[in-house]
């Protein structure tokens, strides 16, 4: 399974990684209505950490980020008739046990993987994010340490220019 194409299926809704029911049934090979039936037939298997459905106001909120076809409440063609179901990490990994087949399983290995280097990779970027934070900082107090160094050096020479003597020759 090609990572690239499970990542671009990962969405971040109320801070958790999830993924649709539609982008799932994809990449198990499947069609959503197989899954769902599926998902429904063992549904003591998925608590609400695992697994939760959309509202379908909540769905109509967020259908254009997804690029669902047209709205089939509006009397027009295609579109979904119910809201989806969306999968958490632990959702993901109990469809394993649910959808039993060969394809499901490297599926949801490759699924695990991804979820996995996301995790690394986030973690990473938390630190980076921190230490840019620091020389953002860092900068900033050089900055201020500069122009109080240049506020001296100007104080310093007006004193000298205004206290010095003039010399040479005065015409009388």
């Amino acid at each position: 399974m090609i990572p690239e194409r499970i990542l671009q299926s990962i969405y971040l809704i109320s801070e958790q990684k999830v993924l649709l029911d539609s982008d799932l049934a994809k990449l198990y090979g499947l069609e959503t209505k197989r899954l769902n039936e599926q998902v429904k037939r063992n549904i003591d298997r998925f608590p609400e950490d695992f697994m939760f459905q959309f509202t379908m106001k909540e769905w109509h909120r967020l259908r254009s980020q997804f690029a669902t076809s047209s709205d089939a409440s509006a009397n027009e063609w295609g579109g979904r008739r119910v809201a989806p179901y969306v999968f958490t990490e632990l959702g993901v990994a109990m469809l394993s046990s649910v959808l039993n087949t060969s394809i499901a399983i490297q599926v949801n290995i490759s699924i695990m993987r991804v979820f996995v280097n996301l995790r690394k990779w986030t973690e990473n970027y938390a630190e980076l994010y921190a230490r840019v934070n620091e020389l953002s900082e860092e900068k900033q107090n050089h900055a201020q340490h500069i122009k109080n160094i240049y506020e001296l050096i100007e104080n310093l020479l007006k004193t000298k220019l205004q206290e010095r003597t003039p010399i040479g020759f005065y015409k009388s």
